[in-house]
């Protein structure tokens, strides 16, 4: 019965129109999947392939960049450890010529210890000597004042000295 109705309204109905419009569609639908159809698909393929290598090339371009970043990072890290090497190396250096530095200026010092020792030790001997002649002078004045007459002055000179040296190993000994 629905049929029946649909007939009697015209919707269903079967006319010439219909079916020259069917053929048009039929016809194009052929046309179309002919000529269109596979240069569209051409077109969508062309397109997906393009899609494909840009991300292709993307994905190239990320890993050499990440490659890149890590060697960046990796010659980054030895420059740091060389950086640290030298620093090293450098304070090592300054130790070293700063003790070097000490050691020359300890040296030095004792070097002029050393001399300051031996210019008093010579000229506490110069005063030895000075004090010695200054003594015999002295005494052969005594001598020559007490008896009133002059001695050889040599053979005095000799005897004074004697008694001098002697007592100066008597001073030595007793200390």
């Amino acid at each position: 019965m629905p049929s029946v109705l649909l007939a009697s309204s015209g919707l269903l109905a079967v006319n010439l129109t219909l079916v020259i419009e069917l053929l048009g569609f039929i016809v194009m639908l052929g046309i179309l999947a002919r000529w269109v159809y596979p240069i569209v698909m051409a077109a969508a393929q062309a397109r997906q392939k393009q899609i494909a290598d840009q991300l292709a090339a993307a994905d190239r371009a990320r890993r050499e960049a990440e490659q890149r970043l890590a060697e960046g990072e990796s010659q980054l890290q030895e420059a740091r450890v060389e950086a640290q090497r030298i620093i090293e190396a450098a304070n090592r250096s300054g130790e070293r010529l700063i003790k070097e530095a000490q050691e020359r200026a300890q040296q030095e010092a004792q070097r002029i210890v050393e001399q300051a020792k031996k210019e008093i030790e010579a000229e506490r001997q110069r005063a030895i000597q000075a004090i010695r002649a200054e003594a015999a002078d002295l005494v052969v004045d005594a001598t020559r004042r007490v008896l009133g007459e002059s001695l050889d002055g040599d053979r005095h000179r000799k005897l004074i000295e004697e008694v001098i040296a002697q007592v100066a190993e008597e001073s030595s000994a007793a200390q």
